[in-house]
């Protein structure tokens, strides 16, 4: 008569099934702990989330890689600026306040800034050389944005736009270095604007006329 086969139990090591709780549930056990320990997946996960987390703020707050990322991003465009000359006009800044760009004439909108291809006096065409000269190296400087306001174009048919870098405006910068204005509404006369950056033309004559 056979003996009937006792089959041996597996071992902790051997079991990689589940282990079921007092509570019914089934949790997967780890193939290599002894012990049978029970890997809880939501206690894993929420532990993982708040790492990549904590993460991302140390280097957002730290200016780092993300921070590098967005200025990229909010900064699409870029070009060789050169001095507007001749009818082919591409990338050029035309004076202080106006520019070529892709092809298209475009008006800075949150500046003004005294004239060269009619002053008042020379004294102003002085300054508005300075700022053309000033604008273009700022352009030249890296990438930048145009942001549109309320109008898209204006009378003359000239792009209204705003042109920043890392969020700055660059008219601004020509207002803190006293090359320029902030727009009003209206064009000043600098001949007559006492208060403007520009000196006073009257006691030159308005006798200096040249072409842009």
């Amino acid at each position: 008569m056979n003996e009937p086969k006792i089959a041996a139990l597996p071992s902790r090591s051997q079991n990689r099934g589940f282990l079921r709780t007092e509570r019914g549930n089934l949790q997967a056990t780890s193939a290599h702990d002894n012990e049978g320990f029970v890997i809880r997946w939501p206690a894993f996960i929420i532990t993982t989330a708040s790492l990549c987390v904590a993460l991302f703020l140390v280097i957002f707050l730290s200016g780092g890689t993300a921070a590098t990322t967005a200025a990229a991003g909010i900064d699409p465009h870029r070009a060789s600026f050169g001095i507007c000359f001749g009818p082919e006009r591409y990338a050029c800044v035309v004076d202080g306040d106006t520019i070529w760009f892709e092809g298209r004439k475009i008006r800075i909108a949150d500046i003004n800034t005294p004239e060269i291809s009619s002053p008042g006096c020379a004294s102003e065409k002085h300054l508005g050389q300075r700022a053309k000269i000033r604008l273009q190296a700022l352009l030249n400087q890296g990438n930048f944005s145009l942001q549109s306001i309320d109008r898209d174009q204006d009378k003359y048919g000239r792009d209204l736009r705003i042109i920043t870098r890392d969020g700055e405006s660059l008219g601004d910068i020509l207002v803190a270095e006293g090359l320029a204005e902030r727009w009003r509404g209206y064009r000043r006369d600098w001949s007559r604007a006492a208060e403007s950056p520009a000196p006073p033309c009257a006691t030159e004559t308005r006798s200096v006329q040249t072409t842009a």
